[in-house]
């Protein structure tokens, strides 16, 4: 079987709030996720799915416990070290798309390259991406110039554009009319199934978490379905 990508141990997170008031946000989190697996995290307000999703996602680091994606161990690195994996490893998707509006849709999807390792043919690469999400026809458009799908595609593409070893999708159809939203997961489940794309979502929708293949859900900062055994 392979490793992981996304393998957590015992993760805590505890916000102190001053005054000996501490938030125990996650509370001994475990979890793996492999390679080419589609998975939906869900939980009410104040579950912990917000924290873990910043967690996954290399904006936040843990008070304790081990985080290892794609074999790197990200759960003690600095502020520049988080950056840089996030960067490297994670392609976000957010809900109110955050493209830049100056700019076309090829200058937003070449964002990502321009703070990488790797800046060679960046126009070519994005070109590449926006064909396989299916907007070669709005290339030069800006968001202004785009349906809130087709915005939501272009930061398909850009998530897509390094090759990371996870889409990380918060909200993914949570600012689109119900046609657009599933237009945008069926191309997320393209993606995972044709491409061997390892997406995460987290959502509130049970109908956009019902198309994953597996759904974790969170109460009170621990998972109490769809975690480790």
């Amino acid at each position: 079987m392979e490793n992981p990508v996304i393998q957590i141990r015992n993760m805590t997170k505890v916000f102190h709030l001053g005054g000996g008031n501490d938030v125990h946000a996650l509370r001994g989190v475990s979890l793996d996720i492999y390679p080419g697996e589609m998975v939906a995290i869900m939980g009410p307000s104040g579950s912990g799915k917000s924290t873990l999703m910043n967690m996954i996602g290399c904006l936040d680091s843990p008070t304790s416990g081990e985080y290892h994606l794609d074999g790197l161990q990200v759960s003690s690195l600095v502020d520049d070290e988080l950056a840089m994996a996030r960067n490297q490893k994670i392609g976000f998707i957010f809900q109110k798309y955050n493209l830049l509006p100056r700019a076309n849709a090829i200058e937003n999807v070449e964002l990502p390259m321009r703070y990488s390792e790797n800046t060679d043919d960046m126009t070519g690469r994005a070109k590449e991406m926006l064909k396989l999400v299916g907007l070669e026809e709005r290339m030069n458009h800006k968001p202004n110039e785009l349906s809130g799908g087709q915005q939501q595609r272009v930061a398909v593409a850009r998530a897509l554009v390094n090759h990371p070893a996870i889409i990380l999708a918060d909200e993914p159809t949570g600012n689109l009319d119900s046609v657009a939203g599933q237009e945008v997961m069926d191309l997320l489940l393209k993606l995972n199934r044709e491409k061997g794309t390892t997406i995460v979502i987290v959502t509130h929708d049970p109908g956009v978490a019902s198309q994953a293949q597996r759904i974790i859900r969170l109460f009170d900062g621990k998972i109490v379905e769809g975690g480790l055994e």
